[in-house]
């Protein structure tokens, strides 16, 4: 890991998050890229150019001493970090902020369990999750301030998931943290007997290599997000890596996004990866 990408808007949220890559940032030798969306005001649009200059000029001045005093903390002394104000119209674009960087991680907070409502670190959680092309670490609470024991991945053990599974692994190495496999069986279509969850979990072991190395655990729940977060509740699990297909559109809106859901209802830390 050389370069995290950590977006702020000078909230306590915010602090959490950067300590959180602070951490990350003195394990690992890596730089932080602290990321300021700025967003000019819809009021400045319908006047003059020159008003518009000066009140842009005057917010960039603002966001700068801002700046200057949300980095100058203890916990940063030995850390290269990089300030970065960006303009911006949708939040979105915080994925092509972190591709401009060729960053290995996106690392932000959010509340957890109340539905994430804020304006921050509410939808623009989800938006961020759902576009970027690298991991995104998502903290809740508490700023992590110790390294990752065990972690699971989700999955159906399709072959749509051996990508994203390869990307869970390499971070879970990466953490030097226990990798546990999760089965959630369903009632409905999706259903699967025990023979059938034996044989596709064994073809998709031995597709990734892994026969024998991971241990996978099977549960059966309503939904596949409450199967999730039970067993990590009761299997004492410090982080959820979950795969995201980064849906748009109609699609998002009528099949929804199981990562996402996870992300916003989720005590632990949620780490996720694109499918694609």
């Amino acid at each position: 890991m050389k370069k995290i990408i950590v977006p702020v808007d000078f909230t306590l949220h915010s602090e959490n998050a950067l300590r959180t890559a602070a951490f990350f940032a003195n394990t690992y030798k890596a730089e932080i890229v602290v990321v300021h969306m700025l967003e000019t005001s819809n009021s400045v649009i319908s006047v003059s150019n020159s008003y518009i200059n000066e009140q842009i000029v005057f917010e960039l001045k603002l966001t700068e001493k801002k700046f200057k005093e949300f980095l100058d903390k203890p916990y940063l002394k030995d850390v290269t970090v990089t300030p970065l104000i960006k303009h911006h119209k949708s939040f979105s674009d915080l994925h092509k902020v972190a591709e401009d960087e060729q960053a290995d991680l996106i690392l932000l907070s959010s509340k957890g369990a109340t539905g994430l409502k804020e304006i921050f670190y509410g939808s623009n959680t989800e938006v961020v999750v759902r576009n970027s092309t690298i991991p995104v670490l998502v903290i809740k609470g508490l700023p992590v301030a110790d390294t990752f024991k065990k972690a699971i991945f989700a999955c159906d053990f399709s072959d749509d998931f051996i990508e994203p599974f390869k990307k869970a692994k390499a971070m879970a190495d990466l953490f030097n943290c226990e990798l546990q496999l999760l089965y959630v069986n369903t009632p409905g279509a999706k259903f699967r007997t025990t023979r059938e969850k034996k044989d596709r979990i064994a073809r998709f072991l031995e597709k990734v290599g892994e026969t024998g190395n991971l241990t996978v655990a099977e549960v059966s729940d309503f939904s596949i997000e409450e199967g999730i977060l039970e067993f990590a509740k009761t299997n004492e699990s410090d982080l959820i890596v979950m795969p995201t297909h980064g849906k748009h559109g109609i699609e998002h809106f009528l099949e929804g996004s199981i990562a996402e859901d996870v992300v916003n209802h989720a005590v632990l830390p949620v780490l996720t990866v694109k499918m694609k």
